[in-house]
């Protein structure tokens, strides 16, 4: 069931922070929530607040790129089962911002249960690819969807709320399919991306910059793309 059938008359899944003006591609930012609960997401909550400095960083991935950066608004907070509600929003953003600016590429950018819907959300028509920041990768995950996209995932080893390892073996079995994958991990970094939070917001930049413009991010992000073995940063 779409979440269109369900969402409150007059409210958007898709918030543009910046760029709306002509845009030549974009990226949506997805909040973490939780695996079950069906209260309101609220911008003020703290799993959307953790996301504001990423969509700053983001606004500046590629420098003279006309970038529109948006987020999605989720209507409950958890993923709950198999209705996957963020998955839903994220269908029903990506429909909303291709009626508003036409076919560009986009790039999805989530954390945690977020990044489990933008990496669900990757086999949409203009998903160019996915940023997985700490994503939450139960078992079962499918990937055979992310074939010809390009998808990075950042994770902490220090991580004690979603599995580094889990996340890895995803991109190994996606990379096997046929997507161009990276994952990098954070040297002592944890699930809420506050330790080394410099690093996270620049990584996640950078790969960002790079699933746009192939060679506009950083080398790092280049030689790990190529190779597909994991690094720790």
């Amino acid at each position: 069931m779409s979440g269109s059938n369900t969402r409150a008359a007059g409210r958007s899944a898709l918030r543009v922070v910046s760029g709306g003006a002509d845009p030549r591609s974009a990226v949506l930012v997805l909040h973490g929530g939780r695996e079950a609960g069906r209260e309101p997401a609220r911008a003020w909550q703290p799993a959307a607040l953790r996301m504001r400095p990423f969509l700053t960083a983001v606004s500046h991935a590629v420098p003279h790129h006309r970038l529109l950066v948006g987020s999605v608004r989720y209507r409950y907070r958890g993923w709950n089962g198999a209705a996957a509600d963020p998955l839903r929003d994220t269908e029903d953003a990506l429909a909303e911002l291709a009626r508003r600016v036409g076919d560009i590429p986009v790039v999805l950018l989530g954390h945690s249960m977020g990044g489990r819907a933008a990496l669900r959300a990757a086999g949409a028509p203009h998903v160019r690819g996915v940023v997985a920041l700490a994503p939450w990768c139960p078992d079962g995950e499918p990937t055979d969807h992310l074939r010809d996209r390009t998808a990075i995932v950042v994770h902490g080893d220090q991580d004690r709320i979603t599995d580094p390892r889990a996340s890895t073996a995803m991109m190994g079995r996606a990379r096997a399919q046929g997507a161009r994958t990276a994952t990098l991990v954070v040297a002592g970094g944890d699930h809420a991306m506050l330790r080394r939070g410099r690093v996270w917001h620049r990584t996640a930049t950078a790969a960002v910059a790079e699933v746009l413009v192939p060679g506009a991010g950083s080398p790092v992000v280049r030689d790990v793309l190529k190779s597909g073995a994991p690094h720790t940063i």
